[in-house]
């Protein structure tokens, strides 16, 4: 009897196992980065990745599709794909697009590389910038020489192609999916994401993954998770435009310009003002943090603006604005909701509240401005001038002196036309001279009344 207990024993706990193993999901996570590769675009690939290593994904696939960018942001986001505890596979994608200059240092430094037919991959010499007539600015051999060592090293790590990676900086070539896959700088050619997990799938990686070393992937058959892109994403994208940040920018400085030329009006240094932060951050020097504070301190520069010079609601329509703009960006993480620094239910309320502040600070610097504006109209309250139009008593005949009494003082007065005021006599005082009030007789008002 006890043998056939614990043979059922047995068979319950293999089922219990089986359950286990069975119930554990086989997720993928897949994120997009579309556009310049800035400051901006560091945080996104902290999100996306760090998502991915909460949940435990089985990977995480990038599509890229970037011109390149700046060399600073690009060097942190390698260092992140290094440092990852999941594997990340770029997937350079859709057709028509690129992983070029900064793209490729990326790509080269990631566990897989996959590319989508009609795109291209390479052309990485660093350049300065560009000149005023358009042409490219060449980084010295200094810095040249540098991303040599730089790119030879991420492919001799991932066991890729020295060479034709040498050749992306030193003679700007670029490879398509076919030629990257005959010369070993890429692993996977795919039309679309399902492809790619099925020929990824019981590959190793390229390189380690943080904590596990090489892995060998199980894709087939995942459950796909996708990280899609915010509103914030979308807005960041096109404002780090190259030529949209430059417009904004010269739009910026022409409006401030135009604003201190025309003083009283107030809308042109407004509107400038934000062009002018709009386009620095486009420059893409800037996290989604660091943009959401400089935002929500011009919010701040607009309020006290408006309490100091009113403008009946302008300057408190501009900080209302880039207080809610700056607020959202400032407060963003990496919660469920792909939201930095809180969670996504917590962000939606967190929205929330962000928007009521900005209403009643705005409500506020208006009631400060209108007060301010009642202030300036109201005739002072302090000051000989106060006395004009005040009525009082003659005592002593003016004439054309003498003396009357206002608010139970005695003052020297004289008559405004020479007449003389017998005591008794009200008078008005119609202006002050020093310590001689200038009055009238007022007509009609008789002595006692």
């Amino acid at each position: 009897m006890r043998p056939r207990l614990a043979l059922i024993a047995l068979l319950l706990a293999v089922l219990i196992l089986q359950q286990g193993v069975s119930g554990k999901e086989n997720v993928v996570y897949v994120a997009r980065v579309d556009g310049m590769i800035t400051g901006y675009t560091v945080d996104q690939f902290d999100r996306y990745i760090s998502e991915a290593e909460r949940a435990n994904a089985s990977a995480i696939i990038i599509e890229l599709n970037t011109p390149g960018g700046r060399g600073d942001a690009m060097q942190e986001i390698v260092t992140r794909i290094q440092n990852a505890k999941v594997p990340v596979i770029i997937y350079v994608h859709p057709s028509g697009g690129m992983a070029a200059s900064a793209g490729t240092y990326i790509a080269l430094s990631s566990h897989l590389i996959a590319m989508t037919p009609g795109t291209v991959i390479g052309a990485c010499r660093p350049i300065l910038g560009y000149s005023t007539n358009g042409s490219i600015v060449e980084a010295p051999p200094k810095i040249t020489n540098f991303y040599v060592a730089y790119i030879r090293e991420l492919a001799r790590v991932s066991g890729r192609n020295e060479t034709l990676a040498e050749e992306f900086i030193t003679e700007d070539r670029s490879v398509t999916p076919e030629e990257a896959l005959k010369y070993g700088v890429i692993e996977v050619i795919a039309s679309d994401v399902e492809e790619l997990l099925q020929k990824a799938d019981g590959m190793e990686t390229k390189v380690p993954v943080a904590g596990k070393g090489k892995v060998t992937l199980h894709l087939r058959d995942a459950e796909l998770m996708y990280i899609e892109p915010s509103f914030r994403d979308t807005v960041v994208k096109y404002i780090t435009d190259p030529t949209i940040a430059y417009l904004l920018l010269n739009l910026g400085f022409i409006g401030l310009i135009f604003g201190f030329l025309t003083p009283g009006w107030h809308v042109p240094e407004t509107v400038g003002a934000i062009m002018l932060v709009l386009g620095l951050l486009g420059l893409g020097y800037f996290g989604y943090e660091s943009a959401g504070l400089l935002l929500v301190v011009l919010a701040m520069i607009f309020f006290i603006a408006e309490a100091l010079t009113p403008t009946f609601g302008l300057f408190t329509v501009a900080g209302v604005v880039t207080f809610v703009i700056g607020g959202i960006l400032l407060f963003s993480g990496t919660g469920a909701g792909g939201e930095y620094l809180v969670t996504s239910e917590t962000y939606s309320v967190l929205r929330i509240a962000i928007l009521v502040m900005a209403i009643l600070l705005g409500l506020f610097f208006l009631f400060g401005a209108a007060t301010v504006v009642r202030a300036h109209r109201k005739k002072p309250e302090a000051g000989k001038e106060e006395l004009i139009g005040e009525v009082g008593k003659v005592v002593e005949d003016v004439d054309p002196e003498g003396v009357v009494k206002l608010r139970g003082e005695l003052w020297k007065a004289e008559s405004r036309d020479g007449r003389r005021i017998p005591v008794g006599e009200k008078v008005k005082v119609v202006e002050v001279r020093g310590l001689t009030l200038i009055v009238e007789k007022v007509d009609g008002v008789k002595e006692g009344e």
